[in-house]
């Protein structure tokens, strides 16, 4: 590693908003961990982007797995000694069973494992690293689907239409309080921990109805990666700006 190189871990990253973040900062000079819990995705996804000519180094990671968390931290400090920059892109939607009234509270379970405590567990095990980073960037990509302000709208905002749920939107906003907590904890040491909404992107968690391409929603999660020193912290941004929590 040529010195002066970032180094950065992007969770759930063999394929979707994840793959194109990775490809996005690997193609910005950044030597990237691509994190994947399923090792013939994983290989596929680095092989890919090896045919891209994109050099990114695969790791198994699930974040809901303590073991395979704290593999990954023994392997970043054995090899770099520090993390400059965490994406916690990992997450999931959930079934319908989550859906206000249904009872499906397994499935909210289930879904803020991911979303919520997945996001913990990997900040928790990687804070030291990121400490030891000249100015370490956390990004955790959300969706504005779990802001307050959007879901308690008079007219019911552009959320209006969407069945009221209690796994993923909830998990988002629960997201967000995470992030403010991060960002407190860790201003003093000057790393800059923000969340993103990629925007409606075409990715198989909604059945790649969106109408972003994977590659726009990862543009906001890569300019939170790389932000200079008197970039923003304890944010919520989108490709517009700032989102309300």
């Amino acid at each position: 590693m040529a010195d002066g190189t970032k180094v950065a871990l992007v969770t759930g990253a063999n394929k979707g908003i994840g793959y194109a973040i990775a490809r996005g900062l690997a193609a910005r000079g950044v030597e990237v961990l691509l994190g994947a819990r399923d090792a013939a995705r994983r290989s596929a996804a680095v092989d890919r982007l090896a045919a891209e000519g994109v050099a990114v180094h695969g790791v198994g990671l699930d974040v809901t797995d303590p073991s395979t968390i704290a593999e990954v931290a023994a392997f970043v400090g054995d090899r770099h000694g520090r993390l400059d920059i965490l994406v916690n892109n990992a997450g999931i939607t959930g079934d319908e069973t989550q859906t206000a009234g249904a009872g499906g509270l397994a499935e909210v379970r289930r879904v803020f494992d991911v979303n919520v405590f997945g996001v913990m567990a990997v900040t928790e095990a990687m804070l030291p690293l990121l400490l030891r980073s000249a100015g370490a960037r956390i990004v955790n990509v959300s969706s504005s689907v779990g802001s307050l302000s959007d879901m308690t709208a008079p007219d019911g905002g552009y959320l209006a239409e969407m069945p009221a749920m209690l796994g993923y939107p909830v998990s988002k906003t629960a997201l967000g309080a995470v992030t403010a907590q991060y960002a407190k904890h860790v201003r003093k040491d000057g790393i800059l921990v923000n969340a993103v909404c990629p925007g409606y992107t075409a990715t198989d968690l909604n059945g790649f109805a969106g109408d972003r391409t994977p590659e726009q929603g990862a543009a906001i999660a890569i300019e939170m990666a790389l932000l200079p020193e008197d970039g923003p912290t304890a944010g919520f941004f989108d490709d517009a700006g700032r989102v309300a929590w």
